[in-house]
């Protein structure tokens, strides 16, 4: 591999790429050498340029970034992969893992991490970050513990509102009455994801206080 890491990015906005591309490119050992706004296309890029890394989103139009990146570990490419996503749901996660991506990373990674993502892949490693490699653990230790399972609806009573493992998780901790920050902690989460899973449970329960969500949860048998 060359000295310099030569990196194609693939976002369909291009105020992001520009965003992602200034700060890749402030380390003297990055280079982006092509830019794709779907997935159709950063195949067809990686193919021409033969880059190290690709970075790529995962929701874009004609091809997303999971499809795109399995179709090129199908081809036999030896690019190596980054995805990168405003989701931590398992089910994109685990998706990625399997069309052999060797990195996912969450959209407000800061910078020290994202740097530290792209040195680790392109060195021959996997990284996922800290809420990514949560949702990893609590996958493969799925047997062991109840609420990880949950998310499989042949295995819980009435999972009728379709809840990821984390959001489970967190509906438990919320209805033991820890606030968002306790929950962040205990999750090793940023508050801002529980944030958002706390959100997501409300919506997709379409509940608007505890009381209701609580009842919620007892008549389908969540908690």
């Amino acid at each position: 591999m060359s000295e310099v890491t030569r990196i194609v990015l693939a976002d369909d906005h291009a105020l992001v790429r520009d965003g992602i591309r200034s700060l890749l490119e402030s380390e003297a050992d990055l280079k982006v050498i092509g830019e794709a706004s779907n997935g159709q296309e950063a195949i067809e890029l990686v193919e021409k340029v033969q880059p190290d890394l690709l970075i790529i989103d995962i929701r874009m139009p004609v091809m997303n970034g999971i499809d795109a990146v399995e179709a090129l570990t199908k081809s036999n490419t030896q690019v190596k992969s980054i995805i990168l996503s405003m989701h931590d749901s398992e089910e994109y996660i685990l998706k990625s893992i399997s069309a052999g991506a060797n990195g996912y990373l969450l959209k407000d990674t800061d910078k020290t991490e994202f740097i530290k993502a792209i040195h680790t892949v392109r060195d021959g490693g996997k990284y996922f970050s800290g809420d990514i490699s949560n949702v990893l653990v609590n996958n493969l230790l799925s047997t062991n513990k109840p609420l990880a399972t949950k998310v499989n609806k042949n295995e819980v009573g009435d999972n009728v509102f379709d809840l990821t493992n984390k959001e489970l998780m967190v509906l438990e901790l919320v209805l033991s009455g820890l606030t968002n920050q306790q929950i962040s902690e205990k999750l090793k989460n940023s508050k801002r994801t529980i944030e958002t899973h706390r959100f997501n449970l409300m919506r997709k329960m379409e509940v608007k206080n505890l009381i209701d969500l609580s009842k919620k949860a007892q008549k389908h048998n969540l908690v």
